[in-house]
């Protein structure tokens, strides 16, 4: 397996270095954000240690550029901090996973393998489907130039919605998604939403992106 690690705390770094090397792994230390982009970019690694607070470019940035130039290596992102919208921020940005440090040796190979089984599909920064475009990461929508307003549940709609694109989906598989998967009550709910969901990123633009199955569920097209 080959390793870019990137973290400004050379012996920080080393200590990863060391660990991995002991166990057979061919090791790239970055030592700052610009350095550990180029690398990502230009060289083949099977996965990513990334380091958040990085000089020059700091790690969601790193991330983000990866995956808007089609970098789908998986990265396992690093922080001294444990905050949760410092999580949920790495991973709106792309990366697979989070580590907080201080962290042992043991979690960390475990989290190496578990990022590289997964693998390094593709999870653009910004999903698209046709003129629509939602942005995970800054929680925006829009139609072509013209921004979108949406409520949170119409948000987490669209955003399931588009992340399936051109696929059936059901009502109780967008109920378990998007409500929870102990939902009880009228599945109807799911066609309300529908219906606002189209008001705000279809009407005004003239357009029917999203599509009612007949029998099976709803479908978001690229228009």
């Amino acid at each position: 397996m080959r390793v870019l690690v990137v973290d400004d705390d050379v012996r920080a770094a080393e200590t990863v270095r060391r660990v991995l090397a002991s166990e057979g792994w061919s090791v790239v230390v970055a030592t700052d954000g610009a350095e550990g982009l180029w690398r990502a970019t230009e060289e083949q690694f099977d996965v990513v240690v990334l380091d958040i607070m990085l000089p020059k470019l700091n790690g969601f940035r790193v991330v983000q550029e990866m995956r808007e130039r089609q970098v789908w290596t998986p990265v396992l992102m690093l922080s001294a901090k444990d905050g949760e919208y410092d999580q949920a921020e790495a991973l709106d940005y792309g990366a697979d996973d989070y580590l907080v440090k201080p962290f042992s040796v043991v979690v960390l190979k475990a989290h190496l393998r578990a990022v590289i089984r997964r693998g390094g599909r593709e999870r653009p920064a910004i999903l698209r489907a046709g003129s629509l475009t939602l942005d995970p990461a800054e929680r925006k929508v829009a139609r072509g130039d013209t921004p979108v307003t949406l409520t949170p549940r119409e948000y987490a709609l669209l955003e399931f919605l588009i992340r399936n694109k051109e696929t059936v989906v059901s009502k109780r598989l967008i109920l378990e998604s998007i409500w929870d998967e102990n939902y009880e009550g009228d599945e109807n709910i799911v066609e309300v939403y529908i219906r606002y969901l189209r008001k705000r990123i279809d009407d005004p633009f003239g357009v029917r992106s999203i599509e009612t199955v007949r029998g099976a569920g709803y479908r978001l097209c690229e228009v």
